[in-house]
């Protein structure tokens, strides 16, 4: 099974990120996750995005904020998908990075998910990697499920609580 790899552009975005790693897990998904910044240290994020195919990756996921310029540093070096995860910050809560993560030129994609939307960033990564693999799409077709199932559950409760008004 192909890696996912977590670049983050700092520490400071552990906990967004932490999600995405929580989420890897449940899947049984491999994974790494690196500090890198596009600004502070950029021949180390391209060397690693350089290199990333051949190290055995499938998709990298790249969480920033501010000027959120680390997934179009990584994506401008590998083939590999690149899934964005603009981190929220004090200044612009957030819409300065989905900004700078989704504005991205042409020949260069990163597809990017939510402010601080790492959970949906590790699904999708799961995903792009389930089309080579039957047993996560199994896995992403029982999430489905469940999720359906327990919004089925929450209605039945709605009704039980409608019905007491």
């Amino acid at each position: 099974m192909k890696k996912v790899a977590i670049i983050m552009g700092s520490d400071s975005d552990f906990p967004v990120v932490s999600k995405a790693v929580t989420k890897l897990k449940e899947f049984g998904v491999p994974y790494e996750v690196h500090v890198m910044s596009a600004h502070r240290t950029p021949d180390a994020a391209i060397e690693f995005s350089g290199s990333s195919k051949k190290n055995g990756f499938g998709v990298i996921i790249a969480a920033a904020g501010m000027a959120a310029h680390l997934a179009g540093v990584l994506a401008a070096k590998t083939t590999l998908p690149v899934i964005g995860i603009p981190c929220k910050s004090a200044a612009f809560d957030g819409m300065d990075a989905l900004l700078a993560t989704v504005m991205m030129p042409t020949g260069i994609p990163v597809a990017t998910v939510a402010v601080d939307g790492a959970a949906n960033a590790a699904i999708l990564a799961i995903e792009m990697l389930a089309l080579s693999d039957d047993t996560l799409a199994e896995k992403l077709e029982k999430m489905k499920a469940d999720m359906e199932e327990g919004v089925a559950k929450k209605d039945e409760a709605m009704q039980l609580k409608v019905a007491e008004l």
